[in-house]
């Protein structure tokens, strides 16, 4: 099933889905990241919660 984009109420902002181009573009600029890294915090942390991700990435700097 595809993401609808007209849904983009609190769940759709409270994760980081990697498999869709327009999100990880979309967090990459807004952490500072390279796509790469973005999707390597998102494993690496083990969530894809935009808080986790960016306190992962924080503590890599």
């Amino acid at each position: 099933m595809s993401d609808n984009k007209s849904n983009t109420g609190s769940p759709d902002r409270d994760r980081i889905s990697t498999s869709e181009d327009y999100e990880v573009r979309y967090w990459s600029e807004k952490f500072g990241v390279s796509k790469d890294e973005l999707i390597n915090a998102v494993k690496e942390s083990g969530s894809n919660s935009p808080d986790k991700v960016e306190t992962y990435l924080k503590k890599q700097k």
